[in-house]
């Protein structure tokens, strides 16, 4: 079977798009392949710079014959007294079969025509060349652009196309306006050490043909040799490469020939704040740091490893090249740093004023404000310290003040760091100093959560008045569409809270931070409703994914449309948690099975009367002198001692003590139900009918302590 090759080669792609587009086709080409009855023996993708590949081997030459059955028209459309109507005959000539080779069958809504056709296989060539348009403009990315006079849109220009099968030329044409390009067997080397055109003779033979022009045209490879060139460079001069996957992921896509080379910078900028020299080295410059050992806490030694797309034997000019650049960088950030440090951290918070946070909801400064306001009730409601309250307070105060730095302005991504760093030397305690930086964590979804008492309380409180002042202007998350990343604030909230065990009741808060909101903002909705049904969305999607609990127990812990149970888990989250982790356990350990019957059961019998769910006391609802069976006061006793196991349950979310009670009390309700001295419930007697469905609400009700059992799929 045939190979092909399809080269798309263009100017120069952004890093990020290449990685996207590879993505893209290792899912979209098998797909289009296997719709059009083409299965291939593999498909490798590859991408660089200047050029996006597929190769596909052991395609088959064309499709497989095959039969397919067409559904038609009504039968009572097609056929009229028994004779075809010209619906029949339009379905059959479009379908290009004869009138007596329709056949009507009986469907579920009623009698169709239908033709079972055969359809020859079309040749691999002529779908190829249908598809290879589609391949390239179905590719997404941002900031597409024109050129020419056409409306051919693409990440960059497109300059060459390469469409063989085996040794054949595929004639494949993208129109651009008035300019087209056309397929052939010329690709192109690299730019410096093979500026010439290419011949790939055969498409089997592509990896290694660019190979000989410079161009490595797998990805892994590149990072192979990247990571292996950068690790030897390093033992060189006794240090250890400090290759984070996500800088080693774009440079891969940045060169096409890669050559690392080591670079040395002045050895007065390590005066320097770590985090700034490796900024402006990663982030910046795409260098490689390089450190004294593997140790975490390691010192960076003068160097850098930069990954060349040149001539590898021009490295020393590469490296100086490189060196120039990065002493600039690094004498701005040296001055940066020194002016900073002339006044103490406090004296910027005043400046922040000028900066707007968003349009309707004023500064980062009444942002703070609202921050420090949020944050003192939560160290209080928490029970810390007078000392511990004051140093989240000066926390919030001092947290987004490096935002007016120097350094941040050119750096945003030093933020928080530099204000630790600031903060530490103005004498800032080292807890609050930490907490500055700790408040932005985590940063991502694989991101490390806040250690500090500081960082979490403060964290929580900026991402509170976030939420609640986004979801005030109407502006509520749809779809994809998150621009102000409020999905990943209130997931930080809810992980930050059960990581760090914060007690606190979240939907208090939510309520008094909103109507704070609707204070200052009284042509503006309350959120809340919005906020609880978006808050109750993160904390499932959390349960399920991370910690990978059944879906229907997490129906059970957050309730499905039941106000109660939504209240209940907004108000303690490490409740929520506990209930859902305990669910998943006596499911898997099997001891649910031995109270979900008897649950069940009551719970559905106990809907038909009018018991508060959040009653407990059986004295208080249930009348014994009513009693007609033995059962139902052997029910009612035993309610009696489930209750203190219930409070017992609660206050020390051990729920294992209310299973094991109420799998205690499961015979009793079994005999309730159908002993010899069973009782028929919904009894004509009214008086006595309620006093049963009492008993039975009881027990539902102290099971809703832990989940709504009716939730559960057996």
């Amino acid at each position: 079977m045939p190979a092909f090759l399809l080269e798309v080669g263009t100017e120069e792609l952004p890093a990020d798009f290449v990685a996207s587009a590879i993505a893209q086709w290792k899912h979209l080409i098998p797909q289009s392949l296997e719709s059009e009855f083409l299965t291939p023996e593999g498909i490798n993708v590859y991408g660089t710079p200047r050029r996006l590949a597929v190769m596909i081997q052991g395609l088959p030459s064309q499709q497989p014959d095959r039969e397919e059955e067409i559904k038609g028209p009504p039968a009572q459309v097609a056929f009229k007294n028994g004779q075809p109507t010209k619906a029949a005959e339009g379905f059959a000539r479009k379908q290009e079969v004869e009138l007596n080779d329709l056949e009507v069958r009986e469907t579920e809504k009623g009698e169709f025509v239908f033709v079972q056709k055969k359809i020859p296989g079309r040749a691999a060539k002529e779908i190829l060349n249908e598809l290879i348009p589609e391949w390239i403009a179905k590719l997404e990315g941002r900031r597409f652009m024109r050129w020419g006079d056409g409306d051919l849109r693409f990440s960059r220009p497109i300059r060459w196309l390469v469409a063989l099968v085996d040794e054949e030329i595929l004639p494949v044409e993208l129109v651009n306006g008035s300019s087209k390009i056309v397929s052939d067997r010329l690709s192109w080397g690299h730019r410096v050490l093979h500026p010439e055109a290419v011949t790939i003779p055969h498409a089997s033979k592509y990896v290694e043909t660019l190979q000989t022009a410079y161009i490595e045209v797998d990805p892994e490879v590149r990072s192979q040799k990247i990571q292996q060139q950068t690790k030897t460079e390093a033992e060189k001069i006794n240090g250890v490469a400090d290759i984070s996957p996500d800088l080693l992921a774009e440079v891969i896509n940045l060169v096409e020939y890669p050559t690392a080379v080591v670079g040395k910078f002045d050895e007065e900028f390590l005066s320097l704040p770590t985090e700034v020299i490796t900024t402006v080295m990663v982030s910046h410059q795409r260098y490689f740091p390089v450190k004294e050992s593997d140790d975490v806490k390691s010192k960076l030694l003068p160097n850098f490893i930069t990954i060349s797309n040149g001539d590898p034997q021009k490295g020393e000019i590469i490296a100086a090249g490189n060196a120039r650049v990065i002493r600039a960088r690094l004498s701005d950030a040296q001055f940066f740093y020194k002016a900073d440090l002339c006044k103490p951290l406090e004296m910027y918070v005043p400046q922040l004023e000028k900066i707007t946070f968003q349009e309707d909801l004023g500064s980062i400064f009444a942002k703070v404000e609202r921050i420090g306001k949020i944050a003192l009730s939560l160290a209080e409601e928490l029970n810390l310290s007078q000392e511990k309250c004051e140093q989240v307070s000066r926390t919030a105060l001092l947290c987004k003040a490096d935002l007016v730095t120097q350094m941040v302005y050119e750096f945003p991504e030093l933020q928080g760091i530099m204000g630790q760093k600031y903060a530490l030397a103005s004498q800032e305690a080292e807890v609050v100093a930490n907490g500055i930086f700790d408040h932005y964590l985590p940063r991502g979804a694989d991101d490390i959560l806040p250690e500090t008492f500081t960082g979490q309380i403060v964290g929580i409180s900026d991402r509170l008045d976030t939420l609640v002042s986004i979801f005030g202007l109407g502006t509520i998350p749809t779809g994809s569409s998150d621009p102000f990343a409020l999905r990943r604030a209130a997931n930080a909230i809810i992980n930050i809270t059960w990581n760090s065990e914060l007690k606190f009741n979240l939907y208090q808060n939510i309520q008094q931070i909103a109507a704070d909101f609707v204070k200052e903002h009284p042509d503006k909705e309350n959120p809340v409703a919005n906020l609880e049904e978006f808050f109750l969305q993160r904390i499932r999607t959390l349960l399920q994914d991370d910690l990978k609990i059944d879906y229907d127990l997490v129906n059970a812990v957050l309730g499905e449309d039941d106000p109660e149970y939504t209240e209940k888990a907004l108000e303690d989250l490490l409740d929520v948690r506990s209930r859902a982790l305990f669910l998943q356990k006596i499911r898997n350990n099997g001891k649910m099975d031995a109270i979900y019957e008897t649950v069940n059961r009551s719970a559905r019998l106990a809907v038909k009367g009018n018991l508060d769910t959040k009653q407990l006391e059986p004295k208080q609802v249930v009348k014994p002198e009513l009693f007609e069976q033995s059962s139902e006061q052997a029910f009612y006793d035993a309610l009696g001692e489930l209750l203190p196991k219930t409070k017992a349950s609660q206050a020390e979310r051990n729920y294992q003590l209310l299973v094991d009670e109420l799998a205690k009390i499961a015979p009793t309700v079994s005999r309730f139900f159908d002993g010899e001295d069973s009782v028929l419930v919904m009894t004509e007697d009214a008086k006595v009918q309620e006093n049963r469905l009492n008993l039975l609400g009881l027990l539902r009700n102290h099971a809703r302590i832990l989940a709504d059992f009716g939730s559960i799929v057996k």
